[in-house]
């Protein structure tokens, strides 16, 4: 029980020196975690680095989205920080900060895979947004339908095909942070 305590514990300074309060630190950010930090080629090892996430459960069985927020998403408890594309059975950070920044470049990873994906998921944020019409047209004329959604319905939609057996991708960008509160 002391052991829980002292973990729990935390050392402020205070006029009589050093003390021990049930406070908890301050959460450590890293400007790599926030897509307001655009990676350039000054950040060579972040720029350049690529994780991939290889999910392996029942054979047929298809990726699940637990949980979204403003940071990123759960993916078969994988936690993704910012925009990923979800490529079941592969998890890839998807270099995008908004909708704007979606394009043909940027699509070109989803019409390259095989076996050719059926349906392509689009979440842009907190609002379903526009898409660069080439890029749309590029896909369309690839055989790939696209939906694009806010991130919320974008999920929801993606589990639903999933759970259907469906050939599905998607290209997800975490909600902004809400003020609504505030």
């Amino acid at each position: 029980m002391a052991v829980t305590m002292c973990a729990r514990l935390f050392l402020h300074r205070c006029a009589q020196g050093l003390r021990l309060s049930p406070l908890t630190p301050p959460a450590f950010t890293s400007p790599f975690l926030s897509r307001s930090h655009r990676l350039g080629p000054s950040d060579d090892e972040m720029y350049q680095r690529t994780t991939v996430s290889v999910m392996q459960k029942e054979p047929g069985a298809g990726a699940l989205i637990h949980s979204y927020s403003p940071r990123g998403s759960n993916i078969d408890g994988n936690r993704v920080f910012g925009p990923c594309a979800l490529l079941p059975p592969a998890i890839l950070q998807w270099n995008v900060g908004s909708y704007k920044d979606i394009t043909v470049e940027s699509m070109a990873l989803f019409h390259m895979l095989e076996p050719r994906i059926e349906v392509l998921v689009l979440g842009t944020g907190g609002r379903s947004e526009r898409i660069d019409p080439k890029a749309l047209a590029l896909l369309k004329s690839k055989g790939i339908a696209v939906e694009v959604q806010d991130a919320p319905n974008a999920c929801a939609t993606f589990n639903f095909l999933s759970s259907e057996r469906r050939v599905v991708a998607a290209g997800l960008i975490p909600p902004p942070i809400s003020t609504d509160l505030e």
